[in-house]
């Protein structure tokens, strides 16, 4: 039983009022640059450095603050605020980049990267998806074969999330040719300047501008067997290690939706206030009032939701079936809350000077990353299903 209590409350605190100012004060006014320039700019990336926003789900014992999920969570959420464009940032290594390396890794793996990880020295990246493979993650193609003490890996990962950023990725790839499913498959730490790596171009997007993803390609990259997570007694259990990470990440990125969809219900409950038609606010007719009730609803079961399956994280250090409910239900109706938002704006949410247009695009990812709505709901039914037998 995990029983994760994070930290102190005190400083938990503390951290938590500042992420909420910083989003505040630092992050909104620079949404709009970021959105011209597709970037995210240098000072803003040092700024969060320096808030230790990279290192909050590393332990302490490696440099980070060592935030339980429900920590984690509220954290998110409150940076989620402004653009989840600057969460992307860090996302990858407060999450899947890095909590393989955490959970699984080696001692002298996690004080070789940890430390670095959690200053923000380095991103951390997850090479997963490829071509052919998305949500079927257990029939990836990227091959590593051995050669003495060494792997030689080919293979293409695809929308890979901080790739250009990255200073070492954590790859999964086919160490058992003759096992086609989740048994033959190991987890990598590959240093992002192994020779043989190479990135493709930038991926142009629906929205999320800022955010960096791209091919990777390997071609005859050579890694020793000690880089497999866990070391060689490891070899072929990389799927189970990214079951785990991808679990908990799906409690992440549903703080993510919270904290976004409460920024749309705030745009548009303060456009419904001062919007007028007819000699009065818009907000007092009643049809866009029940707009607005039915986001507030969502929105408050999204957050209670999300904390539910965190707490059940902490105690038992695992929440299979409640972390894919709080991935599936956050993200759509976030969805749900971003499209109320425009139609509430009328024929201004459509129009790019208005932020919700921008923000109503940004949203729709998140119900496809680290496992789609579909996905979400075959886990949820094949666990409702699986308890019957035990």
């Amino acid at each position: 039983m995990a029983n994760n209590k994070g930290v102190d409350e005190d400083v938990f605190g503390h951290l938590l009022d500042q992420v909420r100012r910083f989003a505040r004060e630092r992050l909104l006014p620079a949404e709009e640059r970021v959105e011209a320039e597709d970037d995210i700019p240098a000072e803003i990336v040092a700024e969060m450095r320096e808030l230790g926003l990279f290192g909050i789900s590393i332990p302490e014992e490696y440099g980070g603050i060592g935030l339980n999920i429900v920590q984690e969570a509220q954290v998110v959420e409150e940076l989620c605020y402004a653009s989840i464009v600057f969460r992307s940032l860090i996302g990858t290594t407060v999450g899947i980049g890095s909590q393989g390396l955490v959970m699984d890794g080696t001692e002298e793996q996690k004080q070789s990267y940890l430390p670095r990880l959690a200053t923000g020295e380095i991103i951390a990246s997850f090479a997963l998806t490829e071509p052919d493979v998305g949500s079927d993650a257990a029939h990836i193609r990227t091959s590593a074969q051995r050669d003495g003490t060494d792997f030689v890996i080919n293979g293409t990962k695809r929308f890979i999330t901080n790739a250009t950023r990255a200073g070492m990725f954590t790859l999964l790839a086919r160490t058992d040719p003759d096992n086609p499913g989740a048994g033959g498959i190991s987890a990598f730490l590959l240093p992002a300047d192994t020779p043989g790596i190479r990135l493709g171009k930038p991926d142009r997007k629906m929205g999320q501008r800022g955010t960096r993803t791209c091919d990777v390609i390997l071609d005859d990259v050579r890694l020793p067997e000690s880089a497999i997570i866990g070391g060689p007694a490891n070899l072929n259990k990389g799927f189970r290690t990214a079951m785990k990470v991808l679990d908990r990440g799906r409690v992440h990125v549903a703080a993510v939706a919270t904290g976004a969809a409460q920024r749309m219900v705030d745009v548009a409950t303060a456009y419904a206030a001062e919007r007028r038609q007819f000699g009065v606010p818009i907000g007092q007719h009643q049809l866009v009032q029940a707009l607005l009730a039915d986001s507030q609803t969502e929105l408050l079961a999204a957050r209670a939701l999300t904390r539910a399956a965190a707490e059940l994280y902490d105690r038992e250090g695992k929440a299979v079936m409640e972390a894919a409910c709080a991935k599936l239900f956050t993200t759509e109706a976030a969805g749900r809350i971003a499209d109320r938002a425009v139609q509430i704006h009328g024929g201004a949410g459509y129009m790019a000077e208005y932020a919700i247009e921008r923000l109503y695009r940004d949203i729709r990812l998140l119900r496809i990353y680290e496992g789609t709505s579909q996905i979400q709901q075959i886990i949820i039914a094949r666990n409702m299903l699986a308890s019957l037998s035990s």
